[in-house]
């Protein structure tokens, strides 16, 4: 779609008549938004009660996860279509949906999309739909998003990545050899450089791992790693055209089986006062300002995400890797206290799009946030199918309100459309993805919870109560083997990402 003059943007609700000075004014543009916005992906999840803030937000879903009594979210009936193979396959197949079609020309025009994942064919078909995506390009992004290309960046930019070497490993002699020269040893870590939820993050200690791996690895740029004893954080940041806000730090749960069976894949987050220590906040926030700050350079706009790796034994910060886009800890930094101290990073990210005439000081929303009050508890599991089954499911919880009685049993409390009314560390809220009459198959994403009580110890162990969530949502599971159909998502549509 063609820039709006700027005449027909204000008519369009898409500019107020008047620069905009500070938060507070921006607060209240989107308070009073007329544009429609919209959220194209499998589920809500990543923006649930963005709603509360932007007049004229909607989710355009693939699952319905809410059976219709969200008053926001549009799920359009399903039709035939070819087996997803990715988060995109599924935006696509809403982006030309004719319900959904429909939905987009009965609002007004100048509306705006937002997706997790998309690619140059979701751009045609927006471009047709109506909405213009208020994202980076597909391409930018796919380059960005290279494990590869984000050392690179970070490097140039000063946010140092564990020691490693970048090449190829067609062999186990040929992996010893990039690693031995580069000094990083025989206990490695290998990672391609496409890949999430650790699918394509490889240990290898020996011959042995290499050969498990290797039909990933032959062929490919890898990203080889010395193996350190990490703590896996992340924090979003939304490059602006007056600098990186930074959100919250907190950090990832990463590889427990009880709730996904890939060994590097992340699982959940958690949200506490000295999630890191002082210093090493502090620093976090320091390496994202200057990778903002880079990308920035390279014409990225609006809000990521990175993950970075803390050393326990050296205590050094490395970056991880970048996800150049909304990501699955948005949800998190959303609700954040930070968040309700101005308002949600997320519509910083939407002022870059919708051409305002705005200032902000970013300098001093960058120190309140920083402040320690700031730092408040808020956490997340994302629920996988960790077994190697094919199964049609009978039962499943619903999405709401759930309770968590001391013994362990679990009773639903009511309904709610997201997260922003729990009241204690007792209460849940479980966001259902696969729901009775979906299959479910290893790897498969089964829901999400969101709760005030840690999750995670400090030595990375599941907590007891966290345990206990998880084997009393999963017996409100009922399924029936079946052999296993063709139509198998070859991905799972939740993600670190989406």
């Amino acid at each position: 779609m063609s820039r709006l003059s700027d005449e027909s943007a204000q008519r369009a609700g898409l500019r107020p008549a008047r620069p905009l000075r500070g938060v507070s004014d921006l607060r209240g543009l989107f308070r009073t938004n007329d544009t429609p916005i919209y959220f194209v992906s499998p589920v809500a999840f990543n923006l649930l009660g963005i709603d509360r803030w932007v007049k004229n937000f909607f989710f355009v879903n693939y699952f319905n996860s809410f059976d219709g009594r969200h008053p926001r979210v549009f799920v359009p009936t399903r039709v035939p279509h070819p087996s997803f193979g990715s988060i995109e396959d599924v935006c696509n197949y809403l982006l030309e949906h004719e319900e959904v079609l429909d939905f987009f020309a009965s609002r007004r025009p100048g509306a705006l999309a937002v997706l997790v994942f998309f690619d140059e064919q979701s751009e045609r078909l927006a471009a047709v739909a109506g909405p213009r995506i208020a994202l980076p390009s597909a391409e930018l992004r796919r380059r960005l998003d290279s494990k590869l290309e984000t050392t690179r960046l970070g490097d140039e930019a000063g946010v140092p990545s564990v020691p490693n070497v970048l090449g190829h490993a067609s062999s186990y002699e040929e992996l010893l050899a990039l690693a031995e020269g580069s000094g990083l040893g025989r206990d490695l870590v290998v990672q391609t450089a496409y890949g999430d939820s650790g699918k394509t993050t490889f240990f290898i200690r020996g011959e042995r791992d290499f050969g498990a791996a290797a039909g990933e690895l032959k062929g490919q740029d890898v990203k080889v790693m010395r193996r350190i004893r990490p703590r896996a954080v992340a924090v979003e940041a939304c490059i602006t055209r007056h600098g990186t806000l930074v959100g919250p730090v907190m950090v990832d749960l990463t590889g427990h089986p009880e709730l996904t069976p890939y060994r590097g894949g992340w699982c959940g987050n958690d949200i506490f006062p000295g999630v890191l220590s002082r210093s090493d906040r502090e620093r976090a926030w320091q390496l994202t300002r200057r990778l903002g700050d880079r990308l920035a350079q390279e014409g990225y706009r609006g809000q990521l995400e990175v993950d970075y790796l803390l050393d326990r034994d050296t205590d050094e910060l490395y970056l991880g890797e970048l996800n150049p886009r909304l990501s699955g800890i948005s949800s998190m930094t959303n609700v954040s206290a930070s968040a309700y101290a101005d308002m949600p990073l997320f519509l910083f990210h939407l002022a870059e799009y919708m051409d305002l005439d705005y200032e902000i000081d970013v300098e001093e929303c960058n120190q309140r946030w920083a402040a320690e009050h700031y730092q408040d508890h808020w956490s997340q599991i994302i629920l996988k199918e960790p077994e190697d089954v094919a199964e049609l499911l009978t039962a499943a919880p619903q999405t709401g309100i759930w309770r968590l009685g001391v013994d362990g049993r679990l009773v639903f409390s009511r309904y709610g459309n997201d997260w922003h009314s729990l009241d204690d560390e007792r209460e849940g809220f479980y966001l259902r993805i696969l729901g009775p009459g979906e299959y479910r198959y290893k790897g498969a994403d089964l829901g999400i919870l969101v709760t005030r009580a840690r999750l995670q110890t400090d030595d990375d162990q599941l907590t007891d109560r966290a345990g206990q969530w998880i084997a009393a949502l999963r017996g409100e599971f009922a399924a029936i083997p079946v052999e296993e159909p063709a139509d198998l998502p070859r991905e799972a549509l939740a993600s670190k990402a989406g």
